[in-house]
């Protein structure tokens, strides 16, 4: 007699389909870190500044997580393979657009783009893995191979792109997406079953519009704060934004079929699993985004190099994501992220120890331990969301899951990222020797990779005295960055840990 449990473990067809589906989890991680070790060389050749070296990072998490929701509910609606296949063409086009940008506002155009069409591929990955892998042991099992790719991009991204960016131009970096989307495109209708809701509802375009007008203004009004200070534009930018965002989830609850199910927040464990994705995705992408600026151009490694260093922090999101499943089967998922939130709270505070030197031990090591401890949160709360939902609702429920790190990661970069220029600033505006001409100075005091630029053309009297007190700025908002971190990820962890037994019990299934 066949066991309900046994019927509805997934088989050979099934665990190969997951081998599919880990390239565009790989691709969305390696596409991100490849960036930001291109981010040097963008802003040499095309003259970039500050502000539009934070967009073309920003603006792609930004829209990506814009409209990951609404994609998630077309799905749901059409076809979640459907959805992946036609996505990763847009992306591939997209990419080679941004690879031949002439300059930074054509990139920042490319790069809204290739975020659009990314919001198609962890929705549809994580909904079409919820939805081949019923059995729970499995399923977490699954999304846990889906992060590991995650990290495996992480830690190949910088190697493949260090290596391209050493014989290449930066275009090149972009051009990865290509042969991983044309696998996808051949693999995909061959391995992977289409799965739709059966009685689905009508897409909430209106919604959808309002979700992209709550992200955008508050994004730029946030970033225009840190970088510029109080100011009415970005203040009215902000405050449209929320007004924004009450709209659309005032709109959710009235609907019968919304593009966000708002009673699933009702559930502390799903609420709180979110917010750990949130949060914990905010202050890795932001500590990933100032240590690939600082291995460049505050210790001075070409990009290959620096890839070289920022590759074994992957290790640890890659153990952690694989191990943490079989861990939950004995100790209550809750308590395996609280304490992995510790831990890297831990490697946050080794960070904030860095200087300006060539730290590099000392900045590897913390970002190994962080690493280490955000592993197990990124698989099980991600398992923790995806798992709540019935079936044919798993592409929204994989949108929340998907959109929680990405509008994280996506402020975290610009929060933390602006809070390192502000302080590089705010140092440089009495930092810069008296003896540096006026030009030089003024592109100094603007950004470090401006400053390294500039330092080239003075002599040595002069561009080693600029170095060092441009050097020490980042590095001082740097360190006040991994603190920040640090008390957020103490903060977060007794959220998670306080959660009541039967949450825990329910978490950990």
């Amino acid at each position: 007699m066949v066991t309900e449990t046994a019927a509805t473990r997934a088989g050979v067809r099934e665990w190969i389909g997951l081998a599919v589906l880990a390239l565009p989890a790989l691709l969305a991680s390696l596409e991100l870190t490849v960036t930001h070790l291109a981010l040097p060389a963008i802003a040499a050749d095309l003259a970039a500044s500050s502000t539009q070296l934070l967009w073309i990072v920003d603006v792609y998490a930004f829209l990506l997580a814009a409209v990951l929701i609404p994609v998630g509910a077309l799905g749901d609606r059409i076809g979640r393979r459907k959805v992946l296949l036609v996505g990763s063409v847009g992306y591939g086009l997209a990419s080679a657009f941004a690879a031949y940008a002439p300059n930074p506002e054509l990139l920042i155009v490319a790069r809204a783009l290739m975020g659009v069409a990314g919001a198609t591929l962890m929705p549809s990955t994580l909904s079409l893995t919820a939805a081949m892998f019923r059995d729970s042991h499995q399923r977490a099992v699954a999304i846990g191979v889906i992060i590991a790719s995650v990290s495996g991009g992480t830690a190949i991204g910088p190697l493949v792109g260090g290596w391209l960016l050493e014989h290449f131009w930066w275009g090149s970096a972009f051009l990865l997406a290509t042969p991983v989307m044309a696998v996808l495109l051949v693999a995909g209708p061959l391995l992977l079953p289409e799965h739709r809701d059966l009685r689905p509802g009508r897409l909430d375009l209106a919604g959808a519009a309002l979700a992209l007008l709550a992200v955008l203004p508050v994004v730029y009004g946030l970033k225009q704060i840190a970088a510029d200070g109080l100011s009415a534009v970005p203040v009215v930018a902000v405050a449209l934004g929320v007004a924004m965002g009450v709209l659309f989830v005032r709109r959710q609850r009235r609907l019968s079929d919304p593009l966000i199910d708002l009673r699933l927040f009702a559930d502390r464990a799903f609420s709180t699993a979110a917010a750990t994705l949130a949060f914990g995705i905010f202050v890795l992408w932001g500590s990933n985004y100032a240590i690939a600026q600082y291995l460049q151009l505050v210790a001075g490694l070409s990009p290959l190099t620096a890839g070289l260093w920022t590759a074994p922090s992957a290790a640890g999101v890659i153990a952690g994501s694989l191990l943490a499943p079989r861990i939950a089967r004995r100790v209550p998922a809750p308590v395996v992220i609280g304490v992995g939130l510790i831990v890297s709270a831990i490697g946050y505070v080794v960070l904030a120890t860095v200087g300006p030197a060539d730290d590099l031990v000392r900045l590897v090591l913390g970002a190994i331990v962080v690493s280490a401890g955000l592993g197990p949160m990124m698989a099980l709360a991600t398992d923790m969301v995806v798992g709540s939902a019935p079936v044919e609702r798993a592409g929204a429920a994989a949108s929340i899951s998907a959109t929680a790190p990405q509008i994280g990661g996506a402020f975290g970069v610009a929060v933390l990222g602006s809070v390192v220029t502000a302080v590089y600033r705010n140092a440089m505006a009495t930092g810069v020797p008296a003896d540096v001409p006026h030009g030089a100075a003024d592109a100094a005091r603007d950004n470090l990779g401006t400053a390294a630029a500039a330092a080239q053309a003075l002599p040595e009297s002069l561009a080693g005295p600029l170095l060092e007190a441009a050097r020490a700025a980042f590095t001082s908002g740097f360190r006040l960055t991994a603190i920040v971190s640090a008390v957020l990820m103490v903060l977060i962890s007794v959220l998670v840990l306080r959660l009541r037994p039967a949450d825990r019990s329910s978490a950990g299934a």
